[in-house]
């Protein structure tokens, strides 16, 4: 009697998509490294150093040898207490450091609280487009990501009506980012504040992802759903970092602020999964986040600059809608006015292949809409240069002007 062939690999991480942007900008990179002229607009990733006076604290950190060693695994004391404090400068709402925890980048962050509330048979409710992340956190804690999608036509924004045709009895929590990754849209304070008397009166969790909390344009407003609705506190949870705002992706700071029985649960979980953050780039996320804004503006006044540059030439294409992004540092066209034509030989039956033919027949790198949710969009990122921007565009035009 034989059994059957075991696999090697475990079905759970077996089930587990590659990271759709990363992938992209691998690609991109490698195609760069053997010599072609490839633009990148695939990775979320601002393209400024990180400010000199974080870095400074940093290599201060460096040189003192109590940084050598282990400190808490949910982090350290001053960088939580200093998380509170921004929370309170920023959000307008007052937090407790023990409710901070600590995290190896915001996507840490993101995994830890899925698995702190979601179990297996849990539905999650995902508005669509969504970044890469979030679906495959979900069904790694063992919940079932449910879609809801809102097209260019909505602004890529779900509306409580939509929720609550999605919710069923199994409905354990709602994902909320604003400002959004893909999209750039933005929530007002009126469409979060509905969102969140929706989740209360149903007990629906939140998890509210604001990572691009200062990067908005054209007047819109910040929106933080806990201060909108005080009450949503013990069943929200908050997710942000220093990545996107002060430039430091590579830093790996994020940090996940939650009721205390989730807080607890959250830390125990990561003292196995990885213990403490690298104490220098805490220390640098410490003075990031203590300092003022100044530098975060600077940066912002760029993208704000880069945002109208690539709107302005992508909306000169025929075939796509673009509608203006109003936060992060993402365009997200449809490209349904394409779909049908044929360009080079093959006929575009997708973003997907667009996203292809862009990179193969241009050099130029894009994200097709399949990786948030949905065929029929690319997203490009503005987080690189105006000159990679009108060149990289330009490209697009004379590509896509060929599609018939």
């Amino acid at each position: 009697m034989t059994t059957a062939p075991q696999s090697r690999v475990s079905a759970r991480l077996s089930a587990i998509a590659p990271s759709a942007t990363l992938v992209v900008d691998a690609k991109a990179k490698a195609l760069k490294a053997a010599g072609h002229p490839v633009i990148g607009f695939g990775a979320g990733e601002p393209d400024f150093a990180t400010p000199e006076y974080i870095v400074e604290a940093a290599v201060a950190a460096a040189k003192d040898p109590a940084n050598h060693k282990y400190t808490p695994a949910k982090g350290m004391t001053a960088l939580r207490e200093a998380v509170a404090a921004k929370t309170l400068r920023d959000s307008g709402y007052e937090v407790s450091p023990d409710d901070v925890i600590i995290t190896n980048g915001g996507k840490q962050a993101v995994y830890e609280a899925f698995a702190a509330i979601v179990d297996p048979g849990d539905e999650v409710i995902l508005p669509a487009p969504y970044w890469v992340t979030y679906p495959e956190c979900i069904r790694l804690a063992g919940g079932t990501p449910v879609e809801v999608f809102a097209g260019a036509d909505q602004g890529y924004k779900v509306t409580v009506d939509q929720l609550e045709a999605a919710r069923t009895e199994r409905t354990k929590a709602v994902l909320v980012c604003s400002p959004s990754n893909p999209t750039g849209a933005v929530y007002t304070p009126a469409e979060l504040t509905a969102i969140g008397q929706w989740a209360l009166e149903h007990g629906v969790w939140v998890i509210s992802d604001e990572i691009y909390e200062h990067l908005l344009y054209d007047g819109a407003e910040a929106a933080h759903i806990v201060a909108l609705v005080p009450e949503l506190a013990d069943q929200t949870i908050v997710l942000n970092g220093v990545a996107k705002t002060y430039a430091m992706t590579g830093w790996r700071v994020g940090w996940m602020i939650s009721p205390s029985d989730v807080t607890t649960a959250a830390t125990n979980l990561q003292s196995h999964l990885s213990s403490n953050v690298a104490n220098v780039s805490q220390v640098a996320a410490l003075a990031a986040v203590s300092g003022d804004l100044s530098a975060v503006h600077e940066m912002r006044e760029a993208f704000d600059r880069r945002r109208l540059l690539m709107v302005s030439m992508l909306r000169q294409i025929d075939g796509l809608v673009v509608p203006v992004p109003q936060g992060a540092f993402y365009a997200y066209p449809s490209i349904e006015g394409l779909l049908g034509r044929s360009l080079r030989g093959t006929v575009i039956d997708s973003s997907m292949t667009l996203a292809n033919l862009i990179l193969e027949h241009a050099e130029v790198a894009v994200v097709p809409g399949e990786a948030f949710g949905r065929s029929g969009y690319l997203r490009l990122s503005y987080a690189t240069s105006d000159a990679n921007i009108t060149e990289g565009v330009a490209r697009l035009q004379q590509l896509l002007a060929e599609a018939h």
